[in-house]
């Protein structure tokens, strides 16, 4: 079977028209795939950006030196 790509264009306004008149499942499905794509975006700006590169670096050697907290310790010095 051929597969062909489709480009429609929709207003926004007509495509909220269109959710809120979902149900509740389809909505949570919808939601879960817009999360899922937001986070991919998210992903693949961070890794592309030299200065969050960078400090993931940093974070990582800190880490290897042994130069962090862990949570119990952060939160116990929060209740001193």
């Amino acid at each position: 079977m051929l597969t062909e790509n489709v480009n429609i264009s929709v207003p926004l306004q007509s495509l909220i028209d269109s959710i809120t008149k979902l149900d509740l499942r389809d909505k949570i499905r919808l939601f879960r795939l817009l999360d899922d794509e937001i986070a991919n975006l998210e992903e693949n700006l961070f890794e592309n950006d030299p200065v969050i590169r960078a400090e993931i670096h940093e974070a990582r050697a800190a880490y290897k030196a042994g130069d962090y907290k862990t949570i119990d310790e952060f939160i116990n010095e929060q209740h001193k």
